[in-house]
């Protein structure tokens, strides 16, 4: 806790007040700067929000009071910042920066954890102030109203009240209201006559209206007064006015009914002399002590009590003004921060308010008030003293109010209450008991006695009704003892007590006596207490088993059952509870654990032998897995539950015993039980089954193998059936799986099976679908079956090609009519292999042809031919063809068949081959190949079958048809593969297309394809004879232009000597695409000709220019032309050649300026500006082009006609000027630049150019007028070349003010060594207006580098205004100490500062800078550091920084350094200075000093202030030293350390019998005191035996000094002990006789009173047992008679614990007399 401003009026008295700093906001990186009203805002005491701006990022730190190590920052430019006072929400008012006219009205509302915007609005005028009033409600205040926003929904800011006129010109610093926002307050302060005057406005909402009010701070507190029901709204206010301060508490608004309105208060606000000014500046209230804490502006705490008005405490807590404040809920206190950026809290110290106001303020009333208000502890004599008072006066109601509100219930015990029952009730009024027991229960409730007290008289007299009424209201503490009173009168209401008091074994009892033993398990597991469960349940059972059902369930619902299953179920079999058991069991068994397997097995047990229905359900439920299979399996089996019993059996034996009777089982069950088996267990069981009763197991032995097939195999299960030769059951089993099996073997026994079963469908069936059976197995199978319907081997046959087989089977067995069934019905297709193996087997043709014609079904003509042909036996089918042609038959097969006949038969085949369209071309061609070539080639022709056509024309010669046949075609491809070079008759084809073919054809298009096939071939030399043929010979093709082209286009790429023949002989042809294409193949006599010849004159002369090459030519073209498009090309191409004079004069014969770009290039290049002058004044005059004009220009320039130039450009002209002028200035040509520059008046390059010409003045002035940066530095870089420094400076003072070219500038100067220059030049500068920071830094730095000596000075004048971490690197490089560490400690990096110093003390240590700074660091190390630099440096003045050290100083640390470094002397009056601190390090450094320095005066001084250090370390250490007052020290402090018989022994030792008798009577142990008689006797030291005597009087027994006396012969030094002995017992024996003589007086007078009163009143009330009240009003109780319980008269303060007939009570009274 800081109390560095914390000054108390006295140090040792306790305070009212908890003072406490929480955080230092600079420690947690918040810069001093940022701390303050307008930058840092505290709504509540959970979060502190601070705006900082780091560089030019602005951002918002926000700090959780309950974790201030980890701020939260965001990068958020806003005006103003609020945090929500509950949740992580952030109200943020849009900054004012940047000319935005919506800044300072747009509000948002951030939620920080969920990363979103809440809300957004924008006001109307801009808030002045803001304020979180709720944790749903903020306050805006502008200029002219108050608004209040909700952050709920979508709700704009409300309107509330407008502002007074009051407050114009008000800063406004606080808004409050009260708790129920029905009240408003706003609170400003304006300086008014050199004082700050406060102004508030009080708004009622319900009223509508305000009040202007003159004050500076303000709060709103719900007080209850102790006669009221409701709260009082009252409203505290403070103002400092010129005549001094006041606080007002009154009371807002009209005072809830039945309340007492409350007294207005005024009391003065005490301000110190040394704070004339000072005024409040916050006040907030503590709702839980209801009292003010009031801050004032120099940081004065007050504290007022609310309901008196009177001020408790007022001191100094901060030298800096608390700026913002907030209330500490933690302790109901106040929390603030002030402008250091300490957070600190002030709140009530519970503990010592009481005491301080009783003691410092001498206002007990006011103690006992905040005490009974707040049950406050510290004021209990107070209480107990006016709680006697009132007593003893007889006003006993006033005494009971003083009980029942004593704090922490001092005065409610049992003696309070039998004091009331001993006070006799007065006629006609309430007993003072009843009275008492009254106010209690107004007040709350009553404790454990009290309750106990007023329930007895009441249930006596049968008044529950009343009992019951004040457990409903809490007014009893319900306890065991009160339980078991009222239990005897009604036990349902003694359970209300016992839950409430926490008896659980009471509450169980009660529980169980009343039957509702489901609430017991609830009960007890609420309480966590565990009764005797089974002896419960054994209780339930007798009486209802349903119940004790529901019970036993509740006892084992949990994971962990609370009692022990198994002796449940014992309960349950006691009784023979067979159901109830079973549902138990199944509910607590639910979880089928392993370790219940036994109980499983026993529920399933007992149910099989009473109810094996159950245990059937319950097996069949599957909820167990760990009972005992076998057992119950064998049990099941002998109930009759096969089923079970095989669900439980694992023997094979047992397994086939039990699942032959296949009539006891449910067929689906067995079926799904056999996939439990293994494959060898099922197989056994299967055949065991079948062997039992083959005919009863057949259909589900059948079903089983059919289902598990596929694990049990299925040859295993065929071999099952086969060895019984059951055949039906193998049909029905093969057939539940052939149609999914994919196994041949299983086709092949199901054919087998059905065929000996009869089941011929079924093999027809499966012969005709199934895939997988082996056909020739089959086959064989079925023809040695002799089957009376063959039809089944007919299928496989068909299927399987077997045809042939199947002709001959039925040919040779006489079944033939399955043969004309198989064709005819069958499968009709089959005709020609069937056919053909009738005629294999020699049957007769007329069957034959029969059984053709009579098939009527789809069958292959091809195939019914090729079988025929092969045994050449075609003519068997011409009447067959013949009628299927006469019916119309357009089938190829049949037309190909029939021509065959007729090419074999010579039967006009030509005719039928030319007229006959259904026929196959290709087929017949093929047959005709070897018998008629001829008839191939029509045939061929026909159909188009051009390879075959030309294979057959080929091999016989037949190019003539061949040729006629391709130029009809006009197929490329066909002529591509007929003209390949591969081709052996290729030139004898060639040949008869020249020579035939073309000549006959009068087709272009024949023609075209053919041409184009010749040059498709690659073939020119034949293409030229071929088109020789056609275009220069007579015919109707010879003017055709396409082949006049592909004539000289052949010419050209095979025969190039032709080409200008042709070029000559013909006209007809595209001249200017043959030219081209001549050129591209370098033919340029040729082009030219062409061009020539068809007069193209431009592309003639562009055929000399770029391919011939020859410009004379060219020319002499070009003049006999003289075409100017052509003289355009001669210029270019004359241009390109370097022909520059020559290009410039045709380019003006053609007067073309199209070129002029190149035409300048070119001339600039080559330098022909003259020649370029008279050309672009040619080109000026055909377009006026910019470029043109400015081009112009510039070869005015080049050609030095600046006279020309000069008047160009003062007339009109679209030329850049300017850009002439860069050029010219470029080409060092400054005379033309200058007039140019002039001209457009570009100051800027103007003065560059003079500066060029050495006009340096004339450059300033120029300059001056172009007011440009870059201009003036050109002329000021220039002056410096020239060293003309009077005008550098002149322009450099007009470029320092840019900071972006003052780095530039320096570095000119510098790197040209003119320092001296440049630092006249930045200090002239610096009395600029426009002077910034970067100047005044840069010339520091000069300074550092060419003038160390001025640096200093320069800083101290301007250190505000310089780069500080720019300036500190330069000041270190040029190790200028004393400079580094100025700027240090104003940049406040005092931690780099005081290295400095340490590092360079010569230089840089100053004592007094050094000690201010050294307090200012950061890293608390350096004070280490520090010391060790002192130690070396200056070791004189290390205690002088100690000192200033010694707040923050590691006192432990320091000494244990110093004692390292044995340097502890030298730091004495260090140690001196802070061992008030009661440091364990620092007393045991300055005690071994001051051992070493023998000062045993000081040591004894220091021991006993300051007790932190090992004090029996220290005793030992002393012990042993030579100096015997230190070894009495030693003494001392074991006896300070309750070692009294070292420190006696050690006085013994030294001989200091006076220390060794006042440490024995010290050590109250009677042993020492007698050990030290002892050892004076052995000393015969008698005068030390008479003394201890004395100083030892009540530690010795009598006895042993009188033997001790009498056996050394010394009674007369022992007689004045004895003397005292002797008079001490007279003494207590008559005491002992008075106290006797009392005691049976007062028993007489109890005797007495003890005679029994009749009173004539009513009968009581109560008729027996102590009085006592009843809180019933104003019901009176009478005293009841002597005699009865708790009427026994106090006994008198003299006896109370006179322990009568008590040994040695009378010796502990007057021991110490």
């Amino acid at each position: 806790m800081s109390t560095n401003n914390f000054t108390m009026s006295t140090s040792t008295q306790s305070l009212p007040i908890r003072f406490q700093e929480h955080l230092q906001l600079q420690n947690v990186g918040i810069n001093a700067s940022n701390i303050g009203f307008s930058t840092l805002t505290m709504e509540s005491d959970k979060f502190i929000c601070v705006r900082e701006k780091v560089g030019e990022t602005a951002q918002v730190v926000i700090l959780d009071l309950a974790n201030p190590n980890s701020p939260i920052r965001r990068p958020i430019s806003a005006d103003s910042a609020i945090m929500n006072p509950a949740y992580k929400v952030i109200a943020l008012k849009a900054s004012a920066d940047g000319g935005n006219a919506q800044a300072g009205k747009t509000l948002q509302i951030f939620n920080i954890e969920m990363k979103s915007k809440m809300k957004a609005h924008t006001m109307m005028e801009e808030v002045s102030f803001w304020k979180w009033i709720s944790d749903k409600m903020i306050a805006l205040v502008t200029d002219q109203a108050v608004f209040h926003w909700s952050i709920e929904g979508d709700s704009l800011p409300v309107k509330v009240f407008d502002r007074h006129n009051s407050l114009a010109g008000c800063q406004i610093i606080n808004y409050r209201a009260d708790a129920k926002q029905k009240w408003l307050l706003l609170v400003g302060i304006s300086a008014q006559q050199n004082r700050v005057v406060g102004a508030m406005q009080l708004y009622s909402v319900e009223r509508k209206v305000s009040q202007a009010i003159e004050g500076h701070a303000a709060a709103f507190h719900q007080f209850k007064m102790e006669a009221n029901t409701e709260e009082s709204t009252l409203f505290c206010f403070a103002v400092r006015q010129p005549q001094g301060g006041k606080l007002h508490v009154i009371e807002v608004g009209t005072a809830p009914t039945g309340n007492q309105p409350f007294q207005k208060k005024a009391v003065d606000v005490y301000f110190p002399p040394e704070a004339q000014n000072d005024f409040p500046v916050a006040m907030q209230s503590s709702p839980k002590h209801h009292v003010i804490f009031l801050i004032t502006k120099y940081g004065y705490i007050h504290m007022y009590d609310i309901e008196s008005g009177v001020c408790i405490f007022m001191n100094r807590i901060s030298g800096d003004t608390i700026f913002v404040t907030a209330p500490h809920e933690a302790s109901s206190g106040i929390i603030g921060v002030n402008r250091k950026g300490q957070v600190l809290s002030v709140s009530v110290d519970e503990e010592n308010i009481i005491t301080y106001i009783t003691t410092a303020l001498q206002n007990p009333d006011l103690a006992l008030r905040i005490a009974v208000r707040n049950n406050l502890a510290g004021a209990e004599e107070l209480f107990v003293r006016k709680f006697n008072t009132l007593f003893g006066q007889g006003n006993f109601s006033e005494a009971a109010k003083i009980a029942a509100s004593a704090p922490k219930g001092i005065l409610r015990t049992p003696q309070t209450i039998q004091r009331f029952q001993q006070v006799p009730a007065q006629q006609g009024q309430t007993s003072p008991l009843l009275q008492y027991f009254g106010i209690l229960l107004d007040q709350g409730q009553l404790n454990k006695y009290e309750s106990l007290e007023l329930c007895r008289p009441v249930l006596q007299q049968g008044r529950k009704q009343l009992l019951e009424k004040w457990l409903k209201e809490e007014k009893l503490e319900c306890s065991e003892e009160l339980g078991d009173l009222v239990k005897v009168h009604d036990p349902t209401l003694a359970l209300s007590v016992y839950l409430r008091a926490n008896v659980p074994n009471k509450v169980i009892q009660c529980f169980a006596e009343t039957g509702q033993f489901q609430k017991i398990v609830l009960y007890a597991k609420k309480v966590g207490f565990t009764p005797d469960y089974i002896f419960l349940l054994r209780n339930v059972m007798r009486i209802n088993p349903d119940q004790g059902l529901q019970f036993s369930q509740m006892l084992v619902q949990d994971e962990e059952p609370l009692a022990e299953i198994n002796q449940i179920v014992d309960v349950f079999a006691e009784s023979n509870l067979v159901q109830q058991c079973t549902s138990f069991l199944l509910d607590a068994l639910k979880n089928n654990r392993p370790s219940e397997g036994a109980l499983q097995t026993r529920l399933l047990e007992m149910n099989l032998l009473s109810a094996p229905q159950v245990a059937d359900a319950i097996l069949g439920n599957q909820m167990f897995t760990h009972y005992d299979r076998a057992n119950i399996a064998q049990l099941c089996e002998k109930v009759g539950l096969l089923q079970r019993a095989l669900e439980h059996y694992t023997d094979l034996y047992d397994i086939k015993r039990a699942v032959v009777h296949t009539h006891l089982l449910n067929p689906e069950w067995l079926v799904n039980y056999f996939g439990s088996l293994s494959v060898e267990d099922s197989l056994e069981c299967l055949k065991a089954m079948l062997q039992a009763n083959i005919r009863q197991n057949l259909q589900i032995c059948v079903q089983i193998a059919s289902k598990y097939h596929e694990q049990l195999s299925t040859v295993s299960l065929i071999e099952v059936f086969e060895s019984f030769k059951s055949y039906e059951g193998l049909f029905y089993f093969l057939g539940s799986i052939v149609n999914f099996s994919q196994d041949p073997e299983v086709h092949f026994k199901y054919i087998q099976a059905a065929c000996k079963t009869g089941q011929i469908k079924e093999v027809e069936r499966i012969c005709r679908e199934s895939n997988c059976y082996d056909a020739e197995k089959v086959k064989n199978f079925l023809k040695e079956a002799k089957l009376t319907d063959q039809l089944p081997l007919i299928i496989v046959c068909d299927r399987f090609d077997f045809v042939h087989d199947l002709v001959l089977y039925l040919y040779r067995n006489s079944l033939q009519k399955y043969i004309e069934i198989y064709v005819s019905k069958v499968n009709p297709s089959r005709l020609p292999i069937v056919v053909g193996g009738l005629l294999d087997v020699d049957c007769s043709e007329d069957i034959i042809k029969g059984m053709i014609m009579n098939v009527k079904g789809q069958f292959s003509t091809d195939e019914l031919v090729e079988e025929v042909e092969k045994r050449n036996r075609l003519k068997l089918l011409l009447p067959w063809l013949e009628a299927r042609i006469h019916e119309g038959c357009t089938e190829a097969a049949t037309h190909n068949a029939l021509a065959k006949i007729y090419i074999d038969s010579n039967n006009n085949p030509e005719r039928f081959l030319r007229e006959n369209q259904f026929y196959d071309s290709r087929v017949v061609g093929k047959y005709c190949e070897k018998r008629d070539p001829h008839l191939a080639c029509i045939s061929y022709e026909r159909g188009q079958c051009d390879r075959e056509l030309i294979k057959v024309c080929n091999e016989n010669s037949l190019f003539k048809s061949e040729s006629r046949y391709l130029v009809k075609r006009r197929d490329q491809e066909l002529w591509a593969e007929v003209l390949d070079e591969e081709n052996t008759f290729r030139r004898q084809l060639i040949d008869q297309v020249v020579q035939t073919a073309l000549s006959e054809t009068q087709d272009p298009e024949d023609i075209s394809v053919t041409v184009k096939a010749f040059m498709t071939a690659d073939l020119p030399n034949e293409l030229i004879e071929l088109l020789e043929k056609i275009v220069l010979d007579s015919s109707i093709f010879s003017e055709h232009r396409n082949l006049q082209n592909l004539l000289i286009l052949t010419a050209i790429k095979a025969d190039r000597t032709r080409v200008m023949e042709y070029i000559n002989r013909l006209d007809n042809y595209d001249a200017p695409d043959i030219a081209n294409i001549a050129i591209g193949n370098e033919l340029y006599e040729e082009a030219f000709a062409i061009f020539k010849k068809f007069d193209v004159n431009t592309s003639a002369i562009s055929v000399l220019i770029e391919n011939i090459g020859n410009l004379d030519r060219a020319y002499e073209f070009a003049e006999r032309c003289n075409e100017p498009d052509v003289w355009s090309q001669l210029a270019r191409a004359q241009l390109n050649g370097g022909l520059i004079k020559e290009a410039i004069d045709s380019y003006i014969k053609a007067e073309d300026p199209s070129a002029y770009m190149e035409v300048v290039n070119a001339a600039g290049n080559s330098g022909n500006w003259e020649d370029l002058v008279k050309y672009l004044q040619m080109a000026r005059k055909k377009t006026r082009e910019s470029y043109i004009e400015t081009e112009l220009i510039f070869a005015f320039a080049k050609t030095n006609r600046l006279a020309d130039m000069e008047e160009f450009i003062s007339g009109p002209n679209h030329a850049q000027i300017q850009l002439v002028g860069d050029r010219c200035y470029d080409a060092a040509m400054y005379d033309a630049a200058k007039l140019l520059y002039n001209n457009v008046s570009n100051f800027g390059r103007l003065a560059s150019t003079l500066v060029k010409l050495g006009e340096y003045q004339a450059a300033v002035d120029g300059a001056r007028k172009a007011n440009s940066t870059r201009t003036w530095k050109e002329v000021c870089f220039s002056c410096v070349d020239g060293e003309e420094f009077r005008l550098a400076q002149i322009c450099g003072l007009h470029i320092v003010v840019h900071a972006d070219e003052l780095e530039e500038l320096i570095n000119y100067y510098q790197d040209r060594g003119y320092f001296e220059e440049l630092i006249q030049l930045l200090e002239a500068a610096l009395g600029l207006e426009r002077a910034h920071m970067g100047m005044f830094t840069e010339l520091a730095i000069l300074y550092s580098k060419y003038k160390p000596q001025r640096m200093r000075e320069h800083l101290e004048l301007f250190w505000s205004r310089v780069n500080i971490p720019k300036v500190l690197r330069a000041a270190e490089q040029a190790h200028l100490w004393a400079e580094l560490v100025f700027l240090y400690d104003k940049y406040e990096e005092y931690d780099n500062a005081v290295l400095t110093m340490i590092t360079h003390p010569t230089d840089a240590w100053r004592e007094g800078h050094f000690k201010e700074i050294i307090t200012k660091v950061a890293n608390i190390e350096l004070y280490y550091k520090a010391l060790q630099f002192y130690l070396d440096f200056k070791p004189m003045l290390l205690n002088d920084l100690l000192i200033v050290l010694s707040p923050r100083l590691d006192h432990t640390r320091a000494v244990n350094y110093f004692t390292k470094v044995n340097h502890l002397p030298l730091v004495k009056p260090y140690l001196r200075s802070v061992q008030n601190h009661n440091n364990k390090a620092i007393n045991e450094a300055l005690n071994n000093l001051l051992i070493e320095e023998e000062d045993y005066v000081g040591l004894r001084s220091s021991i006993d202030a300051f007790d932190n250090f090992d004090n029996i370390a220290l005793a030992q250490r002393l012990e042993k030293h030579e100096l015997i007052e230190l070894r009495r020290i030693a003494a001392y402090l074991y006896k300070g350390n309750n070692r009294w018989k070292q420190s006696v022994e050690l006085c013994k030792k030294d001989r200091l019998f006076k220390d060794a008798m006042q440490y024995a009577c010290e050590s109250r142990d009677s042993t020492i005191s007698e050990d030290l008689i002892a050892w004076f006797l052995e000393q015969k030291n008698f005068e030390c035996f008479a003394a201890t005597l004395f100083t030892c009087y009540d530690l010795l027994h009598p006895d042993v000094i009188f033997e001790l006396a009498w056996r050394h012969n010394i009674m007369d030094f022992a007689m004045p002990y004895l003397i005292q002995v002797m008079r001490e017992y007279l003494s207590k024996v008559e005491k002992l006789e008075s106290a006797e003589s009392t005691r049976k007086t007062e028993e007489h007078e109890k005797e007495k009173q003890a005679q029994p009163i009749v009173y004539d009143q009513t009968p009581l009330m109560i008729t027996g047992g102590p009085a006592m009240g009843m809180g019933m009003g104003s019901m009176g109780m009478p005293q009841p008679p002597m005699g009865m319980p708790g009427s026994q008269p106090q006994m008198p303060p003299g006896m109370m614990g006179a322990g009568l007939g008590v040994p040695g009570a009378p010796y502990h009274q007057y021991s110490s007399m």
